[in-house]
């Protein structure tokens, strides 16, 4: 059995498209794991327990190195009743925000 150039080339691809996505669930997890920090810190729930893909791209960290760029978008809320929606930025693997808004005083 032999393979052609074009075998090798699909596999090749057909590799790094799969260490690409093993990558990015490794990374979605840590954002999970980053927001249930801050739930805990900034006293918030989070809502269904997972982050989602809203934003890819392409940026440089500190060391002028590239790394995919992503923000993720996670429900939360500080009551249990009023669901609002936060921000979680990765950098490559490297948390870079938690972004939620201030919770606010109830009026009774």
């Amino acid at each position: 059995m032999y393979f052609t150039l074009l075998d090798v080339v699909a596999l090749f691809v057909l590799g790094m498209l799969c260490l690409h996505f093993l990558g990015a669930v490794r990374v979605r997890e840590l954002a999970v794991q980053a927001v249930k920090r801050s739930s805990e810190k900034d006293d918030f729930q989070l809502l269904d327990q997972s982050v989602h893909i809203q934003r890819v791209s392409m940026s440089r960290d500190e060391t002028r190195r590239w790394h995919i760029w992503r923000q993720y978008r996670f429900d939360y809320s500080y009551d249990g009743l009023e669901r609002r929606q936060g921000f979680v930025i990765m950098l490559g693997k490297q948390l870079q925000s938690v972004v939620v808004s201030e919770r606010t005083p109830t009026l009774h």
